[in-house]
């Protein structure tokens, strides 16, 4: 049976009422399961991941499949105390669906549903991936090899709800949709020494601000001014009292790119600024950098081209070419190793993603499912690859 928009809701508003963080999606994958039992199963194969044990594969076997298709969706939630009062929010304490998983899931299982009951010309492999806010899920799913033998995936969708759009739209751009993400981790080791002997001490606070000043200058002076970089320091630790001269700092920071090349390329100059500053101060400062999964949304231009047409074509989507954001997506990583497209979704909610208010409009779960399935069916009926 057809899952209708009644149930879709139910589903969805019950998902948002358990939101569980990265990795502990342990109720969201049982709940998951349990809605998928209730499927058809004739064609449905589940997989498990022993090394992720709250995520879920699900292959549907298509009647003469050329490739195997793959849709994925995320699951967990944030660390956010939702405001809004309604009589299914979120029963986690401090924790809360801020960046409309719940959506990303149900529609993902509308699309399932509708599969189960109309066997697919090629076969379809469903994630439920855990961990995309930390921890980069899809990156530990790919690398652990759940992608092998029946479950390989030959091409990759994925969708991202968006409040900035009207409900039910449909965006999309080639290129990068999203940007990448590494996280950077500055150490700075000087000497400690009383205020009033400076010439005895080497002050990390000093070499700290000089560093932070100069690395900003790779944005503004090292970077085509039409290509996107950004470098954000948030956190600077030194120094215990006011009079004792800081004999160690530590920054922590963000760096994202719209290309990868553009990532690799900022993190080249800033181990380039710390070797200089090293000789300058007399210091050492160790670099450390950590990106995980979070390359660019870089989608495939021969997929996304095909996507953006049958989108733009399909009288009953609404569809807009988006600008690339700044925000991070682990869907990168897995359309880095495999050729794929992610989509917005818009869900027009008055509050931003990741925000205690964030409301999405439900009515967009409908419209979603309606254009995946619509678009899956075009394509598997083409030949070509």
């Amino acid at each position: 049976m057809i899952l209708s928009n009644d149930e879709l809701i139910k589903i969805r508003r019950h998902l948002h009422s358990i939101p569980e963080l990265s990795m502990k999606e342990f109720k969201t994958h049982d709940y998951i399961k349990k809605i998928i039992a209730s499927f058809p199963q004739t064609n449905l194969e589940i997989k498990e991941l022993p090394e992720l044990p709250t995520a879920l594969l699900v292959l549907v076997k298509g009647y003469d499949p050329l490739r195997n298709i793959g849709y994925r969706c995320d699951m967990d939630a944030l660390p956010v105390t939702e405001v809004n009062n309604s009589d299914y929010m979120s029963t986690n304490p401090g924790v809360m669906h801020a960046c409309g998983h719940d959506i990303h899931v149900t529609v993902g299982l509308g699309i399932l549903n509708y599969y189960s009951n109309n066997q697919p010309k090629d076969n379809l492999i469903f994630f439920f991936q855990p961990s995309e806010e930390t921890m980069s899920g899809g990156k530990v799913a790919y690398d652990w090899g759940a992608f092998n033998g029946r479950f390989k995936i030959d091409e990759f969708y994925g969708l991202h709800d968006n409040p900035l759009l009207k409900t039910g739209v449909i965006g999309c751009r080639n290129g990068t949709l999203f940007a990448g993400t590494t996280e950077v981790n500055i150490t700075i080791i000087g000497k400690s020494g009383h205020a009033a002997y400076p010439h005895l001490a080497n002050d990390a606070v000093v070499i700290a601000a000089s560093f932070i000043n100069q690395v900003q200058i790779i944005i503004s002076r090292n970077i085509d001014p039409i290509k996107c970089g950004v470098i954000t320091f948030g956190k600077l630790e030194a120094g215990v009292i006011r009079n004792v001269i800081a004999g160690q700092a530590r920054i922590e920071g963000t760096i994202r790119g719209l290309t990868q090349e553009m990532i690799e390329f900022i993190r080249e100059r800033i181990k380039e600024i710390a070797s200089g500053l090293e000789k300058s101060f007399n210091c050492q400062i160790k670099v450390e950098y950590d990106q995980g999964g979070y390359y660019p949304v870089e989608n495939d231009p021969v997929l996304t081209k095909r996507f953006i047409d049958y989108m733009k074509n399909d009288p009953d989507v609404i569809f807009e070419e988006t600008e690339p954001k700044m925000t991070g997506e682990d869907f990168g990583y897995l359309i880095n190793k495999i050729p794929g497209t992610m989509f917005w979704l818009g869900v027009e909610s008055k509050g931003a993603l990741h925000s205690a208010d964030f409301l999405p409009n439900e009515a967009a779960m409908e419209k979603g499912i309606n254009a995946v399935t619509s678009f899956l069916n075009y394509r598997m009926n083409l030949e070509e690859a």
